[in-house]
């Protein structure tokens, strides 16, 4: 058996380097890229067999330095959801704070259902040192170590302590990384000295590997049992998540929404899947969802989930479809969202699928009334829409004239990036997408911070699309250091940066909750309440932005901020656009609730009101038996 003596760290590049995936015929790099931040655990291992790559060329793949570990995270885990989880970058951190920093990133990849490749230096495996810099010394046990952390929030986890070990670890990433059911974050801790350790490895082990991913084929059975209890709806609805992008299955949601006239209601990560405009479109459904979409939801006889996971958000915590003789049918790649909510499960490719149930319910399609009734609830919302982007609001402008200003500077294929805060409500609620790729919200793990550095990932995913990244103040200052990242690398963002002072979604919600929005806004401290309501802050995050090297915008109306947006975008330079709102709304007009429990006893008549108003609330949720 041929071999070749390398370090474990040069053995892992040039295996990474010669990964591919291929879908419907079409292959690419499954790992074109690595990022990192290196320190004493990976900078002679992983750090040294990166160079040596870059300068022998014995291996292709490009080095990018993060500026922080989570942001790395997000933004490698933004590029593979905009390559549709068939390209991941791997990320490399040295021991001790830059390995945990990576947890939250592996928690929202996971939770994403998206692949990233996670390489946290670990301690000596031989332990000649013991205990080393930034070591974890854990009385019960020593062979623990600061990275189990990552078991709970990984696909897959291993630790390499010996360089022959890599073969069988190296291979079961892969395999879980390509795996659209099994797809998430990806962990393989690597000890620093087993990183600089050599070893003769089987010279197959890096040859191109091609990782096929298939498409599930429906069972016909289940195909028959789907369409029978469709064909028995009177007022059905599509749920369309994110198993419709990834699959590539737009076109035939389309084609299946026009042959049935189901109408098709979206969740974040389904946005887009059908045009905004078609007339089978309701628009988001659930917690933020629209009127439209809500009242088709509380009627619904029959209810199609298509790639969705059914978060709380999406059923309104279990209350949105409110019909009490409710069924479900889920399509779904993944058994275990096939079958959430009783449902009829069609274990299968979204695409596949839908082309299934087509062929079977020919010749079915809803009464003339209740499609008449999808285009009045649908015509309706759009007039609120309109109403919200045109709230002539003052002094400052409301978040949702800005939204309609940002909508109406930007063409179908620029991609707007959210993820937390009061905007998602606001977007899934308001935005209009015609292009899938083109709405790109977290909204699984909803985590503050992903924004400037998935931003960073989109872009580097699809350079031919312009990239607006979407954040609020709360957001940019847990996470704002990618904007150097964007600048060494050339690489060219919108930063749109929404400054209201404060938490404006937990600040309503907590209003809501009695608890009058304690903690929640950005103040001084008053030496006499003793509370954070003195006077806001003098904090300048647009001179922050122009001090990581970004070209800097400000707007304090509507009208300046549609022209600054029109100057970002022929700029070539990130660019930061700041603009001020007003904290306290208005807000889009909600439809339905969100469970978030509220104080059984207080001495706060605020929180002895909402605690009335939630357990009435409380009384429509049930389970879907």
């Amino acid at each position: 058996m041929e071999t070749v003596r390398l370090t474990t760290a040069q053995a892992l590049v040039r295996f990474l380097a010669n990964q591919y995936s291929e879908r419907d015929g079409q292959e690419q790099r499954f790992i074109p890229g690595v990022w990192g931040i290196f320190g004493h655990g990976n900078v002679a291992g992983v750090g040294q067999a990166l160079l040596q790559a870059a300068r022998t060329g014995e291996a292709d793949l490009p080095y990018y330095l993060g500026r922080n570990e989570q942001g790395m995270v997000h933004a490698a885990v933004a590029f593979a959801k905009t390559r549709d989880r068939l390209a991941a970058h791997a990320c490399t951190a040295s021991t001790g704070p830059g390995s945990t920093n990576m947890i939250t990133g592996a928690a929202l990849a996971t939770t994403n259902r998206l692949p990233v490749l996670l390489l946290p230096s670990d301690m000596f495996a031989t332990r000649a040192a013991d205990p080393v810099l930034q070591q974890l010394e854990d009385t019960r046990g020593g062979d623990v170590s600061v990275n189990d952390a990552f078991r709970p929030v990984s696909k897959y986890f291993d630790r390499i302590t010996r360089p022959e070990q890599l073969i069988p670890a190296a291979l079961a990433a892969l395999r879980v990384l390509t795996d659209p059911v099994e797809t998430g974050a990806v962990t393989l801790c690597l000890p620093q000295d087993v990183q600089a350790e050599a070893y003769d490895w089987p010279v197959a082990f890096f040859r191109r590997r091609v990782w096929h991913i298939g498409r599930p084929v429906p069972e016909p059975a289940a195909l028959e049992r789907a369409a029978e209890l469709l064909r028995t709806a009177r007022k059905p609805l599509i749920v369309a998540g994110g198993g419709v992008v990834y699959s590539g299955a737009e076109n035939q949601l389309r084609s299946f929404a026009e042959a049935t006239g189901i109408p098709v209601a979206d969740t974040h990560a389904g946005k887009g899947a059908l045009p905004w405009d078609h007339p089978s479109a309701v628009g988001g459904v659930g917690s933020t969802g629209t009127a439209a979409a809500n009242a088709l939801a509380a009627e619904a006889d029959v209810v199609i989930g298509i790639g969705t996971r059914y978060s709380d958000f999406t059923t309104a915590s279990h209350t949105v479809f409110a019909n009490p003789d409710v069924r479900f049918v889920n399509l779904n790649v993944a058994r275990l969202d096939a079958v959430k909510h009783s449902a009829e499960p069609l274990v299968a490719d979204a695409r596949l699928g839908l082309a299934g149930l087509e062929r079977e319910l020919d010749g079915w399609k809803t009464d003339d009334a209740y499609r008449q009734r999808v285009l009045e609830l649908a015509a309706e919302w759009r007039r609120t829409t309109d109403d919200c982007f045109a709230a002539g609001h003052g002094p400052l402008p409301a978040q949702t004239e800005i939204l309609g200003a940002l909508r109406a500077g930007l063409d179908d294929r620029d991609v707007v990036i959210n993820a937390a805060g009061s905007l998602p409500g606001d977007l899934q609620m308001l935005w209009r997408s015609r292009d899938p790729k083109a709405y790109h919200v977290e909204y699984a793990y909803s985590c503050m911070g992903y924004e400037v550095a998935a931003g960073l990932g989109v872009k580097m995913a699809d350079p031919s699309r312009e990239v607006v990244v979407l954040v609020g103040d709360g957001s940019y200052l847990m996470m704002s250091q990618e904007i150097v990242t964007m600048v060494s690398e050339g690489i060219k963002v919108i930063i749109v940066l929404v400054q209201n002072h404060g938490f404006a979604s937990i600040g309503a919600l907590s209003e809501s909750l009695g608890s009058q929005r304690f903690g929640t806004r950005y103040r001084y401290r008053d030496h006499e309440s003793g509370q954070l309501d003195g006077e806001v802050l003098p904090v300048d995050l647009a001179a922050n932005a122009a001090s990581l090297g970004a070209d800097v915008l400000r707007a304090s109306t509507v009208e300046e901020f549609g022209d600054a947006l029109a100057k970002a975008r022929a700029s070539d330079r990130t660019t930061v656009v700041h603009v001020e709102t007003d904290l306290y709304g208005p807000n889009p007009p909600g439809s339905a609730w969100w469970d978030v429990p509220v104080s059984e006893v207080s001495a706060l008549d605020s929180t002895r009101e909402a605690y009335e108003t939630y357990r009435a609330a409380k009384r429509s949720q049930r389970h879907y038996l």
